[in-house]
């Protein structure tokens, strides 16, 4: 009895018990092998067999409630365009202006909320992704976005992970910056959630980041609209029964589904809009940007825009790389989840005299590479993303073919009649700014590009001035003298760099990930830089014992 009473009244005056609270450290999740035989490739085989077996309805969520709409648009695997999945509800502007007031209803007791209970519920939330949701978040990732199960692994259950595993480490760690204090006064930092809603606009590539830009600024203390890529509604509805199990409260994020342009017609005109958390193309972004700047007038403060975009990811060689070593970190960076991650490898410079055993090397290794649908572990190339990808990328390869400053020496085949496949292909280009050596395809095609082994400084600044994105990059040698001298000379060709690897697989907590020029914010999506950008910080001044006399000593007369 004397306990239900005390517990009724630190409900009635939010009387909370005080503390210095510690989380977990952080710790990156394990990767599952899905080896033969183990029992996490059975369970999201098995997974696998269960949503392909049903159609599902998915709602939009707003206001923790579940939102129908007469316009039903169909989900189905890009491997397996005539299988369904289920359809969505598709929403228009009232959907969006009623998230919108669903946020910002639920904003004020969301911000009050101890900081520690937002912390156990995204670290509830990695749990849940983790352990009884992982075959789940796998095979949805699998099966809507054609991602072959090592990759869904490391994408959907173990970056996601991290991320809020790392996310609520990186809050704790800015709460502690606080300022000093001289004596008689004690000065202290409050870090508040932004004035109004932050709007999250997600792609399909990796369900990981879909998770983590409305998960992101939540954790922080703030509400939040989110637009998931179309063609990746399917695993958005497994994340929003996550967060929901994991007591994530109702409003908190609410989920949306819509044309892209119309939904931005509405939040980017509301007063209350206070930040977007963006991956997707360069232009989009750089249209949002503009829509904003257009409407500054309007907003209650000045928003903040946090965006990572477009790459033309290279990597660099000369001439005393390990061949072998070189010819895999093409292969796997180039065409791991078909080129479509914003790091995957898409141009190659590679010293002549070496290019025969290089490109003899990786002709053998690609030789090997399986195409096809994810649900056979053995495919590594699955599909592309949609009609509309295929046929730009189809595109570009016809063009090659009739180039004269291009060849295609591998692949190059297409075919969208059972899914939308691309072979994995490469163009060898005769001169270094040939258009697939400078635009960005997003698909499973690589350009090589040989120079001669005396112009290695000349090649690098072709490489600096070649395309506007700045995202990752690689240099791959053996000479340590080259490598510091390439390093340097490419500091600003690539917000994350890499040393003898390939240019992608950024892991939280290990290697920050974001670019600069076109490529975005470089605000490092998981580290604390790119927390820093959901909080608004109120310094805070006591003096102990006040001034009661206005002058100061050098008001007084000289002595006499």
């Amino acid at each position: 009895m004397l306990a239900n009473k005390l517990r009724h009244l630190l409900q009635k005056y939010r009387i909370m018990p005080k503390g210095f609270f510690n989380v977990p450290i952080a710790k990156n999740e394990p990767v599952l092998s899905y080896a033969p035989g183990s029992p996490e490739r059975k369970e999201l085989q098995a997974k696998l067999a269960e949503l392909r077996s049903v159609e599902i309805e998915q709602p939009m969520i707003i206001g923790g409630k579940e939102v129908f709409t007469e316009r039903k648009e169909r989900m189905f695997p890009p491997h397996e365009i005539a299988h369904t999945l289920g359809y969505y509800n598709d929403g228009d502007n009232s959907h969006v202006e009623m998230a919108i007031d669903a946020a910002l209803e639920a904003r004020e007791k969301w911000a009050k909320m101890p900081w520690q209970h937002r912390a156990s519920i995204f670290l509830k939330a990695a749990d849940l992704l983790t352990g009884p949701y992982r075959a789940k978040i796998n095979a949805a990732t699998m099966l809507a976005q054609s991602k072959n199960a090592f990759q869904a692994e490391i994408d959907a259950a173990c970056e996601l992970a991290d991320f809020f595993r790392f996310g609520v480490q990186e809050m704790t760690n800015i709460y502690k910056i606080q300022p000093e204090s001289a004596k008689g006064m004690w000065n202290y930092n409050e870090y508040r959630p932004l004035e109004g809603f932050v709007y999250a606009l997600t792609p399909f590539n990796f369900t990981s980041i879909a998770g983590n830009l409305p998960a992101a600024p939540a954790l922080m203390g703030n509400v939040i609209v989110w637009k998931p890529s179309k063609t990746a509604v399917y695993s958005a509805g497994v994340l929003m029964e996550i967060f929901k199990e994991a007591g994530l409260p109702d409003g908190v994020i609410n989920l949306v589904f819509g044309s892209g342009p119309k939904i931005a017609d509405v939040v980017l005109t509301h007063p209350d809009f206070s930040g977007i958390h963006f991956t997707g193309s360069t232009q989009v972004f750089q249209s949002i940007w503009k829509t904003i700047g257009e409407n500054i007038y309007k907003y209650k403060s000045y928003p903040r825009i946090v965006g990572e975009t477009g790459g033309k990811d290279f990597i660099f060689a000369d001439n005393t790389v390990n061949k072998r070593a070189l010819a895999i970190a093409m292969l796997r960076g180039a065409f791991e989840y078909q080129g479509q991650k914003c790091s995957a490898a898409s141009r190659v410079y590679v010293p002549q005299s070496i290019w025969p055993e290089v490109k003899e090397i990786f002709g053998k290794e690609l030789a090997t590479v399986k195409m096809g649908p994810p649900e056979d572990f053995t495919n590594f190339v699955n599909a592309v993303i949609d009609e509309k990808s295929f046929d730009k990328l189809k595109s570009y390869i016809d063009q090659a073919r009739e180039d004269k400053d291009a060849e295609i020496i591998f692949g190059g085949q297409c075919d969208k009649s059972v899914g939308y496949f691309i072979e994995p292909t490469v163009i060898l280009a005769q001169k270094p700014n040939y258009t697939t050596m400078q635009e960005e395809l997003f698909g499973p095609v690589l350009t090589v590009y040989v120079y001669e082994d005396e112009k290695l400084d000349e090649t690098l600044d072709i490489l600096d001035k070649t395309s506007i994105y700045a995202l990752t990059g690689a240099v791959m040698s053996q000479d340590r003298y080259n490598i510091a001298k390439i390093t340097k000379s490419l500091e600003n060709a690539a917000g994350n760099f890499y040393i003898n690897d390939k240019p992608t697989g950024a892991v939280v907590g290990q290697q920050p990930f974001g670019g600069a020029r076109g490529s975005g914010t470089d605000d490092k999506a998981g580290a604390i830089f790119n927390f820093l950008r959901w909080t608004s910080i109120r310094t805070i001044k006591e003096t102990f014992v006040p001034a009661l006399d206005y002058s100061y000593p050098n008001f007084q007369p000289d002595k006499k």
